[in-house]
């Protein structure tokens, strides 16, 4: 029996968003700012990184984890600040999580288009893109999320009548 190209859209609407700007772009830093992260209890899900110009020598570090973790992890780092060098830590509890899911996914292209054209017709930005063999997860505004996640469903044909049920997992 073939598995489907992608069995499932999950949200999640308790995550928030911690950016790090300003981020001196030289080996260990990255280390340095998930140690403090991690002594603070916090638990990391999505992390991106971009990547510095040459003439400012500096980057920025978003990472999403639960919103009861943010308050402290942002203290964490505040009281850091000045030894990792970074200039400043913005934080954002108003983002979703949407993610499409199925083992199908391992072997056929293009799932990542139909996932970014169904939002992009919705008028839905992407604000980080995390991946792996059998799910891409997407961070957009909360208040986007349901919308996404409807349009989504359709553009991957999991629309039907037939409900679902979900015994277990978060989504991620």
């Amino acid at each position: 029996m073939e598995e489907p190209i992608v069995a499932g859209v999950a949200t999640d609407l308790s995550q928030a968003k911690i950016t790090i700007i300003g981020v001196p772009d030289v080996p260990g830093k990255a280390a340095e700012i998930f140690k403090i992260v991690a002594r603070s209890g916090a638990n990391v899900d999505m992390i991106v990184q971009n990547v510095s110009s040459a003439a400012t020598g500096v980057a920025d570090i978003s990472f999403t984890l639960p919103k009861a973790d943010a308050a402290t992890a942002l203290r964490a780092l505040s009281s850091h600040q000045a030894e990792v060098g970074f200039d400043n830590v913005v934080h954002d509890d108003q983002i979703g999580k949407l993610s499409v899911v199925g083992v199908g996914m391992r072997t056929h292209s293009g799932v990542s288009a139909t996932l970014f054209e169904a939002l992009s017709i919705a008028g839905v930005n992407i604000e980080m893109i995390s991946t792996s063999e059998i799910r891409i997860s997407v961070l957009v505004r909360a208040d986007d999320l349901a919308e996404a996640a409807r349009l989504v469903h359709t553009a991957f044909g999991l629309d039907g009548d037939v409900e679902a049920t979900v015994h277990a997992g978060t989504g991620r």
